[in-house]
């Protein structure tokens, strides 16, 4: 409970500091600073899966700057930055019969499996800020956090989520015609 009452607040301090800087700077320099692409994709997905279209914008942007050619150190791919192991386990849960590891530059499936996994984790532990941290840094390390009580042990990983929920609000305000918030 306590590591809980601990990233709900992280979440509330990012989001009022947010609040600020994005109040403070004009529509046109965000949509300069943080651009949208394939938003067609991303509204599309994150109504199938009832997530929030600016925070799934905003993973995209931390994790790739929109680049579906995007592969990190570890190994993931793709604009949602999957591991292809995570994303075959995603692809046998939700139907598929097969899986090509290409297939995870294809925005619109790297979208959808990552769009699939965030709601998966959110529903799981039933709050935006662990789901971001599962997402970054592994649900073991945040079901061992949640254990020991320790509240998110990575550094890297509460930065992780204080960025993606920082840019949730920069995207809502920058971008609320193309993501469907009105």
């Amino acid at each position: 409970m306590r590591l809980v009452t601990v990233a709900a607040l992280a979440v509330l301090a990012v989001a009022v500091a947010g609040a600020w800087v994005v109040e403070s700077e004009p529509d046109w320099y965000l949509r300069t600073r943080y651009p949208l692409e394939y938003e067609e994709v991303v509204r599309g997905h994150a109504r199938d899966r009832d997530l929030d279209p600016a925070l799934l914008a905003a993973v995209v942007y931390v994790e790739s700057r929109f680049d579906p050619n995007a592969r990190s150190e570890a190994g993931a791919l793709g604009l949602m930055q999957l591991l292809p192991e995570t994303a075959k386990g995603i692809a046998l849960r939700t139907g598929g019969d097969r899986f090509v590891v290409a297939d995870l530059r294809d925005p619109e499936i790297n979208v959808r499996y990552g769009s699939w996994y965030l709601a998966h984790l959110r529903r799981l532990y039933g709050d935006t800020g662990l789901a971001l941290a599962a997402y970054h840094a592994g649900q073991g390390n945040v079901d061992a956090w949640l254990r020991d009580g320790d509240g998110i042990a990575f550094p890297e990983t509460r930065d992780y989520v204080d960025e993606v929920t920082r840019l949730r609000t920069v995207y809502a305000r920058a971008y609320p015609d193309e993501l469907g918030l009105r």
